[in-house]
């Protein structure tokens, strides 16, 4: 998955950067239908699931609480990923390298920085933790080539109630989103969606930049 990202940003996405951010969003969108589409040829509209052995029923008990392993298996992953990534661009070269282009990439440029390069790499980044994501979705449920745009939505929530730029405030969004829906389907099963939706505005309106926002 990393290696397609790098070659998809150095052949198809590199040509449409410039000041104009409509023709990569139009690219990244023909992208995403031919993918859709693809996948729907190859797999049908059939929903699938990776198989999690006992994974998927073995659960630890604390006191009166049981909790799933795998639920925990897929925080940690998360935690850890998140870790890889805040230290990868707080305390590395190339960390620093990525920040300094998305901040002024004409300048990056011409302090000797090789921005397609890093631009590719960013991208290939992105699509191996899509892939790590992707498949702790798949063994905790069922998925289909339409799958994406649901989880997408939730994903734009739980960057904007954790604040932009944040990575640890995107895990503490997800976690609040996560639980708002669980609580609303205490509720009601049909108010378990619209409970995460609730939350988000609430949020949107009382913290506009969400509520771990990331500090210069």
């Amino acid at each position: 998955m990393a290696g397609l990202g790098y070659v998809l940003q150095r052949i198809v996405l590199t040509r449409t950067l410039g000041d104009d951010i409509l023709p990569p969003l139009l690219v990244t969108f023909g992208l995403a239908v031919i993918i859709q589409n693809g996948l729907l040829s190859a797999f049908t509209s059939n929903a699938l699931r990776l198989p999690s052995a006992d994974l998927e029923t073995a659960s630890i008990i604390l006191g009166s609480v049981n909790i799933g392993v795998l639920p925990l298996l897929t925080l940690a992953v998360a935690v850890a990923l998140i870790w890889g990534l805040e230290t990868l661009f707080a305390r590395t070269a190339i960390g620093r390298a990525f920040r300094a282009t998305s901040d002024d990439p004409e300048t990056a440029t011409a302090i000797g920085v090789k921005t397609p390069h890093l631009f590719a790499l960013a991208t290939a980044l992105c699509f191996a933790t899509i892939a790590i994501a992707g498949v702790s979705l798949a063994l905790r449920s069922n998925f289909d080539p339409f799958a994406g745009p649901s989880r997408l939505l939730f994903g734009f929530e739980a960057v904007i109630i954790g604040g932009l730029g944040s990575f640890w405030g995107t895990l503490a969004g997800g976690l609040i989103l996560g639980v708002a829906q669980s609580l609303g389907a205490q509720i009601s099963p049909q108010f378990q969606i619209l409970a995460g939706h609730l939350v988000f505005f609430l949020v949107l309106a009382i913290r506009p930049r969400g509520l771990f926002p990331k500090t210069a």
